[in-house]
């Protein structure tokens, strides 16, 4: 009940911002029906056809739903004019790996198939979410680089990703052999971290109930991916806590995305931990949060041109 609370509490600011909200029902590849809230801004004109991004809620594969995430998307809806569709993936325990992972991809085939309903824009879909829902995101927007039937469908525009879980904890010794000093890996160094640490990582991944997960499996390990299986992937923007056990798997896949040659912005929030948005007003960073998913959407619609260099923002 806590994120709802929070979500209703972060609903009230933005009462000024009339937003205009419908609920789906989503029949899944194996005829679950999952649900599914549009928000689509007030202002915009009735027919006017929007850009869209598919949100991804995060809460550890277990937590979060439709009501959890009404600020958020509104917000977003608000701020960067474009239709937001909120799934509401299945969780574990209950629905094993990768359950989560095929909704994702069912729900984008879904947008494409109503794309004319939800007066989209085919070749503006954004794909973006937070923790474990970043991870969603960013398995789908891979498989749209790599799938054979991924010709079928747009490309995707870009993908947000905030503090992204990449990797699965059991295939980890790839990201340790990248480490110059391993003590200062994030997964040492923040082993104690508040807000989710080690111990309440692993917990998490347990129950996704994946089998010898394989390094392998980029579907699971986006992280692990070659520079050649990201060459031409859409423009990417993460958002990453510096107290997090996450940072480092997403400093390093910002880091091989640039190497593809794909737009990169990497944003760090020096010193703060994972999920620390849900703090609102009371941190100063949380704004600047808000404006890193908002601006990176939009970045993304603008269709930048590759850097070619790592840079990390911390402002």
């Amino acid at each position: 009940m806590y994120r709802e609370q929070l979500a209703l509490s972060e609903m009230e600011k933005l009462k000024d911002y009339p937003i205009l909200m419908k609920d789906y029902t989503v029949a899944s590849r194996d005829g679950f029906p999952l649900e599914v809230r549009t928000y689509r801004p007030a202002s915009a004109e009735e027919s006017a056809r929007l850009p869209i991004y598919i949100h991804l809620h995060g809460g550890g594969y277990v937590f979060g739903n439709i009501p959890s995430e009404d600020a958020i998307c509104t917000r977003i809806a608000v701020m960067t004019n474009v239709t937001v569709v909120n799934l509401n993936y299945r969780h574990a325990p209950d629905y094993a790996y990768p359950t989560a992972w095929e909704d994702t991809v069912d729900t984008f085939h879904w947008v494409h198939d109503h794309i004319d309903e939800l007066l989209g824009v085919p070749s503006q879909v954004v794909v973006g979410g937070i923790s474990a829902g970043a991870q969603l995101a960013a398995s789908l927007t891979l498989r749209q680089n790599m799938a054979p039937d991924a010709l079928s469908r747009p490309k995707l525009a870009g993908q947000v990703l905030m503090i992204p879980a990449l990797v699965h904890t059991d295939c980890y010794a790839p990201i340790m052999e990248q480490m110059k000093e391993p003590s200062l890996s994030s997964f040492v160094q923040n082993a104690e971290a508040p807000l989710i640490n080690k111990a309440a990582i692993d917990k998490f991944t347990s129950l996704l109930k994946v089998q010898s997960p394989d390094p392998k499996d980029v579907r699971l390990n986006i992280g692990l991916a070659t520079v050649e299986q990201l060459k031409d992937m859409p423009p990417s923007t993460l958002g990453i806590c510096g107290l997090d056990p996450f940072r480092d798997e997403a400093l390093f896949y910002g880091q091989k995305l640039v190497e593809a040659g794909v737009p990169t912005d990497v944003h760090v929030f020096d010193g703060l931990p994972h999920g620390f948005r849900r703090f609102g007003d009371q941190l100063t960073e949380s704004k600047r949060w808000d404006k890193v998913m908002e601006d990176g959407i939009k970045w993304a619609l603008s269709k930048p041109e590759p850097s070619g260099k790592f840079e990390i923002k911390l402002e």
